[in-house]
């Protein structure tokens, strides 16, 4: 009987060693209001040493969880509110469970001048349709460029040397700013971003499923960046300036001004950019080309310099006109002009024992100009009912001439070739683009019930383009134009869309989203000058949507969604031209591309602010740009886009937040998956690749004593393939320090991206088949911090009037990319 009762006695023991219990409790404002991302820390009563940590949700609320036996304190704190400390309490088998009730947490009263409160955001959400960046809470930001931070989110690489831009292992992105399609061509994209300030932009939706409401284009989903909108009523803004250098002169100005009162908001911005920059190519290669003799090894050098000036200005309004009536409009406009100074040298060795030396000074001007018009107005109808009309109107022109002067001698000093091809001494280039796009839409909201909700509309996208391009050579001191790479190209086409979609609150915790877009488009691609259409295509798909999200508990989440979506080809990606790459290859586009259907599905489970995601897509004609292949000319080679048979790809997506204590956060993000495509028809061999695929991203900041702040962050991405051409692996670490200044004297931050020089790209062709003329090479692309990290120092400061406003809805729905200019 004592052995009994000695048992029982040590198993209650251990049972009270190890009971785990659980506290929870909610906070709110002086007027009641839940108060958001607030800490809440439990402590050691001995010596408050941190134990666990959690926030508040969107309601206010928290809890902390899985608490072993002992003695706490609860600590609850947020910027601009006073900390409130419980008494001591006790966590055992008696009492497992503590519920603090509401907590009224005071205002400080410490004046606190012009400086903005500012709750802080997880740097990574996860919704049914994709992730939100939260770019404010990165203190990379200031400093960087909106290209910068896009290539730091999880799941996106940049490919610099093709101009393209990869979402979840796939290509076909669609970039959007502020819920419009940029209808400019893929690499001004790119310019324009890299011109564009990361501190105008609020966050960035990487949008892989994204519903109905959305155009369709995009086959791998949308990339949506959200620029600021200041919703402080009176007079406010802020400027920075940027200086820094890598292995030439940067530098950024930023100016944002906003001034609201009840019926009005007025805002607009302007930053312009200078940066001078380099990258240095190095290729060799074995290849057997008639045009020099059979078989030869190449070894090819190539050194450019670029510099660039940018500016970007964006101004608007919205004006209430009456208790029910919004009226919106905006303007928008970027510039860039960039000079290049392209040095070649190539040795052709020729075998068994001649040798061709080439060498080219190749300098061009990339001037481009868009400007973006918008106006919008809102009804509401009535409680729940509201109907919005959109229309834009953007203007984009291009001019890109180039002067090429070339040598290409045998091993005894004397011309090699013939003085009416494509290696003449001289030659000079010219390419002129000019793109209008008209846009308008309609949409209805409706709430039909207490738990049903429909929305619909119709869009009209019309587009006119024309593009004139072509190469001349110096002959006998007369410019010849090279028939066989003139290029004059005359584009419409029409788009037409219409959507449904109905959002059910089934429950409490569950909530679906069902709806369909059908689009019809008409593309059109004459030649001016023989008045021969090249293009005739027309196209009417639907495109259904599906997005469920289930609340299993108040901390889980379970999320599922599908959506069908389109890429088209661009419209230089079908036109038939000749652009100057080397003696022995030109650019070219494909009028017989086919577009890209693809079907996206997701499968999502959030706990807290953890997220874990599966995803499943398969494209059927993806389109692979930069391939090699042969053309009408069998001495030369081809460099232009083709479509592959399929591609799938299956992917599982982690995100993982974890707050230390107060003072020291860490987000990391993982993508990993298989990747499997198939092509044959432009290559010698039909070809087919498996592979595993991953990125990494990773975010440490640290607040420090004296209102210092320090942040680590980094990111991978493992090889890819772009077609047959195989990319290696690369990253990036990224460091940054800040220091606010008193009595709102503003903010310094120095940052250093790339600390390890290790952004370097490698490329290889002939690794998965043969390509033409058995090509098989090695390139190797250093860009400028692959020399010297890029060092920048960045001064901010926020004016103006601290009462926060409501803001009414700019400007119009989706539109503005698909073209590229490669």
């Amino acid at each position: 009987m004592k052995t009994k009762t000695l048992y029982l006695n040590i198993l209650c023991f251990l049972l009270m060693q190890n009971a785990f219990g659980q506290i929870s409790g909610k906070l709110v404002t002086t007027d009641g209001k839940p108060l958001v991302f607030a800490n809440v820390l439990l402590v050691k009563a001995a010596d408050t040493s941190v134990v666990k940590n959690a926030q508040t949700n969107a309601k206010g609320i928290y809890r902390i969880e899985d608490i072993a036996a002992g003695t706490y304190k609860l600590r609850l704190s947020s910027v601009g509110y006073q900390t409130w400390d419980s008494p001591v309490f006790g966590i055992n088998a008696r009492t497992a469970n503590k519920n603090f009730g509401t907590t009224i947490m005071q205002e400080t009263t410490r004046q606190l001048g012009e400086v903005v409160i500012k709750a802080s955001k997880p740097l990574y959400q996860q919704r049914p349709d994709g992730m939100v960046v939260n770019v404010e809470s990165s203190l990379m930001t200031k400093g960087s460029s909106a290209l910068q931070v896009l290539e730091r989110s999880p799941g996106v690489v940049i490919d610099h040397r093709n101009n393209s831009i990869n979402l979840n292992g796939k290509s076909g992105v669609m970039v959007m700013m502020d819920g419009k399609l940029m209808r400019i061509p893929m690499d001004q994209v790119m310019n324009m971003l890299s011109g564009m300030s990361a501190a105008n932009i609020e966050k960035i939706e990487l949008l892989s499923t994204p519903p109905a409401g959305y155009d369709a284009e995009g086959s791998a989903g949308i990339i949506n960046i959200v620029t600021k909108k200041n919703k402080k009523q009176g007079t406010n803004g802020s400027f920075s300036a940027t200086g820094g250098y890598g292995w030439g002169e940067k530098g950024t100005a930023s100016f944002n001004l906003a001034h609201n009162t009840t019926n009005v908001n007025l805002y607009g911005f302007y930053t312009f950019s200078h940066d001078r920059t380099y990258t240095d190519l190095f290729i060799t290669s074995t290849q057997n080309m008639p045009f020099l003799g059979g078989n030869v090894a190449v070894v090819f050098n190539s050194h450019t310099k670029r510099v660039q000036n940018d500016h970007n200005a964006n101004i608007g309004a919205d004006i209430k006109l009456g208790s029910k009536t919004t009226l919106s409009g905006n303007i928008t406009y970027n510039s860039s002009n960039a000079d290049y100074t392209t040095t070649n040298h190539a040795l052709y060795n020729v075998l068994p024992d001649s040798l061709l030396t080439y060498d080219g000074l190749n300098t061009s001007q990339n001037s481009w100009n868009n400007l973006v018009s918008s106006v919008g107005i809102d009804q509401q109808i009535n409680t729940g009912e509201k109907l919005s009309f959109d229309a834009d109107y953007i203007y984009y022109h291009n001019d890109n001439p180039s002067q090429v002067q070339t040598t290409f001698v045998n091993k005894h000093g004397q011309v090699a070739g013939t003085n009416d091809s494509l290696n003449s001494p001289q030659q000079r280039g010219f390419a002129v683009t000019t793109i209008k796009v008209g846009v308008a839409k309609v949409d209805y909201t409706k709430q039909l019930s207490t738990k049903l909700k429909l929305e619909t509309g119709i869009k009209g996208t019309y587009t006119t383009s024309s593009s004139s391009s072509g190469l001349e050579s110096l002959l006998d001191n007369v410019w010849v134009k090279r028939t066989e790479s003139a290029n004059q190209i005359y584009m419409k086409e029409g788009i037409g869309a219409a959507y449904a979609s109905f959002n059910s609150q089934i429950s409490t915790s569950m909530n679906l989203t069902v709806g369909a877009r059908y689009e019809y488009s008409y593309t059109d691609m004459d030649d001016p000058n023989t008045g021969k259409s090249l293009v005739n295509r027309k196209l009417g798909v639907l495109f259904p949507s599906i997005l469920f999200s289930k609340k299993l508990s108040e901390n889980a989440e379970l999320q599922f969604s599908y959506s069908k979506r389109i890429s088209r080809p661009t419209y230089n990606d079908l036109a038939s031209y000749v652009g100057y790459s080397d003696p022995t290859a030109v650019y070219t586009g494909n009028p017989f591309l086919k577009p890209t259907i693809t079907n996206n599905i997701k499968l999502g489970y959030n706990y807290r602010d953890y997220s874990f995601s599966l995803l499943y897509s398969r494209d059927d004609n993806p389109i692979a740009r930069y391939q090699l292949s042969t053309g009408p000319s069998k001495d030369l080679l081809y460099i232009s886009p083709q479509n592959l048979s399929y591609q799938s790809n299956f992917t599982f997506q982690v995100n993982l937040p974890f707050k230390i204590n107060n003072w020291w956060d860490m987000t990391y993000s993982f993508t990993s998956g298989l990747s499997q495509f198939k092509g044959s028809g432009y290559s010698v061999f039909p070809f087919q690749k498996s592979y595993f695929i991953y990125t990494s991203n990773f975010n440490e900041s640290f607040k420090l004593p004296k209102k210092y702040s320090l942040e680590l962050s980094g990111w991978y991405n493992s090889q890819w393939y772009n077609g047959t051409t195989k990319i290696d692996g690369l990253g990036s670490l990224n460091a940054g320090i800040k220091k606010e200044l008193n009595n709102n004297g503003g903010s310094f931050q120095l940052s250093v991206a790339d600390i390890l020089r290790s952004i370097r790209v490698h490329v290889h062709y002939g690794t998965l088949t043969q390509e033409p003329f058995n090509i098989k090479s090695y390139v190797d692309v250093r860009t400028e911090s692959s020399k010297f990290p890029i060092i920048k120092l960045t001064y901010s400061k926020s004016f103006g009037s601290t009462r926060a406003s409501g803001q009414a809805k700019q400007g119009a729905g989706d539109e503005r990319d698909r073209l590229r200019k490669d």
